[in-house]
Formats: C-alpha cells, sequence, structure tokens
C-alpha cells in the first residue's frame, strides 16, 4: 500500500531534509528525512524509504512537508498518525496520513510548491518564536519590496537567485505568485512556483531586502533577472526564517485542502 504522509518540523534541529547515510542505514539522526524514515520503519517492523515533495535546507522549517512510502504493515492512518509521532523527537510531528494510489508520487505529481519568509523588522533581534523568525533591524519598505518582487512573475531564467551548489540543469522556473506584506513589526514574504532551485527563496528574499533598506532601486530586481549573474545580486538570507508551507497537488489525487492546487493551474509546467 502507498501512503501519502504530512509532517511538519522545525529544522533548527536538523542538518535539512535529506539523509546524509547510505539507504539501508538508520544510525544518522542529523536529518529529517532518516528520522522520519526510523519511526516509520519501527511502527512498521520493516525498512521504509520516504520520498519528499521538496528537500529543505539545513535550518528550514515545513507546515507541511508531504511524503509517500510504501509498506505492507496492517496500518491505519490514525495509527500511522500517532504511532509514527511516538517515535518522533519533539521537533518532528506527522499530521495527517492517507491512502493513495501506486501512481501517486509525492515529488513528481505536486504541481507548484509554497514558501513563506518571515522576519522582525526593528532594532532588537525577536526572543519569543525566535527558531523560526529572521531578523532585520533596519527599516523595511515593505511596499517597496512587493512592487519590485512583481518583475518576477512567470517563467523565467532564475539564474541569479541559485546557488552554485545547485544541480538543475538549467534555471528556468515558473513563478506563479509572490507577496511582500507587513503585520505590525513583522515582514512576510510568500512566494509560490512551480518549483525552487536551491536557495532561490532565500536569495529572493535576499535581494528584496536590499531594495527594501533603500540601498537599490525597485527596477534593481527586473535588472537581476535580466542579467542572470548571481554575483551582482543581494546576499542569501538566513534560513531560519523559511517555511516550506507546502506542495500543491491537483484536485484529482483528493488530498486534504490545504494540498490542492486551484483547477486554473492544475495543468503541467516545466
Amino acid at each position: 500500500m502507498r501512503y501519502a504522509l504530512a509532517v511538519e518540523y522545525d529544522g533548527g534541529e536538523f542538518r535539512g531534509w535529506q539523509r546524509l547515510t547510505a539507504s539501508g542505514t538508520r544510525d544518522d539522526q542529523s536529518s529529517v528525512q532518516s528520522t522520519l524514515e526510523n519511526a516509520l520503519s519501527r511502527l512498521a517492523n520493516a525498512q521504509v524509504d520516504t520520498i519528499c515533495a521538496g528537500r529543505t535546507d539545513a535550518g528550514v522549517h515545513a507546515q507541511c512537508q508531504v511524503v509517500h512510502f510504501d509498506s505492507d504493515a496492517a496500518r491505519d492512518p490514525r495509527s500511522w498518525v500517532l504511532g509514527t509521532t511516538a517515535n518522533l523527537p519533539p521537533a518532528v510531528c506527522v499530521r495527517w496520513c492517507q491512502p493513495m494510489p501506486e501512481d501517486f508520487h509525492a515529488r513528481f505529481s505536486a504541481r507548484a510548491r509554497r514558501y513563506r519568509y518571515r522576519l522582525v523588522n526593528r532594532m532588537v533581534r525577536p526572543a519569543l518564536n525566535r527558531q523560526t523568525l529572521s531578523w532585520e533591524r533596519r527599516p523595511l519598505d515593505a511596499d517597496a519590496m512587493h512592487r519590485a518582487a512583481q518583475a518576477l512573475l512567470g517563467e523565467n531564467d532564475f539564474n541569479a537567485f541559485r546557488s552554485v551548489q545547485c544541480q538543475s540543469p538549467h534555471g528556468f522556473r515558473n513563478l506563479h505568485s509572490i507577496r511582500v506584506v507587513r503585520e505590525g513589526e513583522q515582514v512576510y514574504v510568500d512566494v509560490q512556483a512551480n518549483a525552487f532551485l536551491h536557495h532561490m527563496v532565500r536569495n529572493i528574499v535576499g535581494s528584496l531586502l536590499v531594495i527594501g533598506r533603500g540601498d537599490q532601486p525597485e527596477s534593481w530586481m527586473a535588472e537581476l533577472l535580466a542579467g542572470k549573474d548571481r554575483t551582482v545580486a543581494g546576499p542569501t538570507a538566513p534560513p531560519d526564517g523559511l517555511v516550506f508551507v507546502s506542495p500543491l497537488y491537483p484536485a484529482h489525487w483528493n488530498l486534504p485542502a490545504e494540498v490542492t492546487l486551484p483547477e486554473a493551474l492544475s495543468s503541467p509546467s516545466r
């Protein structure tokens, strides 16, 4: 039986999503994947391997990471949720589980991914919720950041915003939406695309912060995109403010609403 699983985690406790040891070993507990697989394997009384919708880097969190796994163990969805969570550390939990057709794939069936970057914009660093917030002491013009970010919409070559470690064969991604809003002392950057390059969101945020501080004009974002040169863009924003909100899947998979894509965006894209 194939299952889809929603996982929530505090990435500050791990070196990232991806298992760092070879498949078949469960000694490494420094990645979210190996920690989750260890808990699932205990419940299944057999080795369980997982595939996720989108790998996250060290220090990056997830609100609803979706994974799939196969198991012959006679467990109902409630048992997978409660039993797995009971074997996980406090920084990880399973939110829901759903049986799926065998052709469902957590990564390849997804049509979009959503991220949110959160930061406190004030003179002093945050004390509460500091594990999941970044911090900027200089005043930010969130409206200018939002206007500048709209230059990134659509299918573009995002080479200016990917890391040198990125293994993608090309830099093209389709950015569906990007929004920058201020709520009191907090500034949020919400981004949705068909997929993301390595460090793409953090590099976009880093450049938007330069504009928000007034060090570059709003037009700079479009210039960076057209120039495709990572070396002239802004710095990579810290990982602690980044949350992988969820992947999004076509409605025919009948997954929960929080991971279901509106029909207008359900067709495959590069």
